[in-house]
Formats: structure tokens, sequence, C-alpha cells
């Protein structure tokens, strides 16, 4: 029987290889890919030299892009694959700037009722793949790729999300769920390390129709 999930995704913290697995396993399946709206994001630059500045105006910019983008994948007709979901906006980004004090109470209570009214019309996706990786990877890969902006993240900071995300994944009921440990890994240089992604990856989707 064919296998034709509606909606991939593909989470995990910054630096985590969420973009490049993404575009890899789309040109492997034949899917589409919907990318996080990081160049074309009129806030991140700002946001990461003044974050208690800009929290907010950065946060609402991404929730309102990343519900765009749900109600589009489930508007076509094509197995679409995700960088990053909506989920990540509220219970880790949002959370972690209100933890560490860059999301004033008052603009978190607006955020989140803006997200719980979003979210009574968002479906899950069909399966979750969530990158674990160790604050030091995360370092490394950011400081290879180079990108201006990214140069003033504080290690602070990456701690504080890997948390939530641990938080989060820990106790993520909303679908069905595949943790890769990509710390040994090298699935952009190394054909074996991706295939054997893939191969959890099959297992996953026969699961959702078996």
């Amino acid at each position: 029987m064919a296998i034709h999930p509606k909606h991939i995704a593909v989470s995990g913290n910054i630096g985590a290889g969420k973009t490049t697995l993404t575009e890899m396993l789309a040109k492997h399946y034949g899917w589409q890919a919907e990318f996080e709206d990081v160049d074309d994001n009129p806030y991140l630059s700002d946001f990461y030299s003044d974050m208690s500045q800009w929290a907010f105006h950065l946060q609402v910019y991404f929730l309102n892009s990343r519900f765009e983008q749900v109600n589009k994948v489930r508007a076509g007709e094509h197995t679409v694959i995700q960088d990053r979901t909506i989920y990540e906006d509220a219970y880790i980004f949002a959370k972690s700037l209100h933890h560490q004090g860059y999301f004033n109470d008052r603009d978190y209570n607006n955020y989140l009722s803006l997200f719980e009214s979003m979210i009574q019309f968002v479906k899950a996706p069909d399966l979750l793949i969530y990158l674990k990786s160790d604050i030091d990877k995360l370092v490394r890969n950011i400081e290879k790729r180079g990108r201006t902006y990214e140069s003033a993240i504080r290690i602070d900071y990456l701690q504080g999300l890997n948390t939530h995300y641990n938080d989060w994944i820990s106790s993520y009921k909303e679908g069905r769920l595949l943790v890769i440990d990509v710390n040994p890994l090298d699935f952009v240089n190394n054909p074996d390390d991706f295939a054997s992604i893939v191969s959890k990856i099959d297992v996953e989707l026969h699961g959702l129709f078996s």
C-alpha cells in the first residue's frame, strides 16, 4: 500500500540541523518543503541585538508565519515537511524568553492568548521528528554556518531552549514522535548516518498506516 502522510515536521534547537535535514528528506521522499521565515524576517537581527525590546514582535511574527504554513499544508494536496512547528513558538521560544526575563508578563500573557486562539484550528503533524543535540554541537554548527545575526546568541539562551525542548518532548502527546540523537551523527557528510535516519522514519511512516 502506498503511504502518503500529509504533514511531517522537523523540530529542534537552533543549530540542530533542522533546515538541512528538511531539505535532504524532501529530496529523498519527493516531499514539498516549508521553511522557517528567517531571511525575510524583519525582526531577527534586532532581536539578537536587544532581546527585551524585540521579543514580542519577533514571536508574533513567527507565530503568524507558522499558522499560515500549517493552514497551507492542510489545504494542499502534497506531502509537506515543515522546518519547525507552531508548538515550538509557544512552548519553547516564548516560554524561554519569558523565563529569562526578555518577555514581560503582559506581553507573554497576550502572546499566549493569541496562541490559544490559533491552536484550536491547528492539526498536529502526522509525524514529528525531534533532533536532540547537546549545546557544544549546537554552537559548532552555528559558528560553521556563520550567520551574522546569530553571532550574538548567548550560551545561556541556548541552554534555556534545550531545557524547554526536553520538557516539551517528554510530554508531547499531539501525534507520532520520533526522537533522533544527532550528537554522534554527521548526516550531511556520512551517507550511512542519513540512511539510518531514513530507516527510522520509514518505520514510523509504516506505523501511521498499519
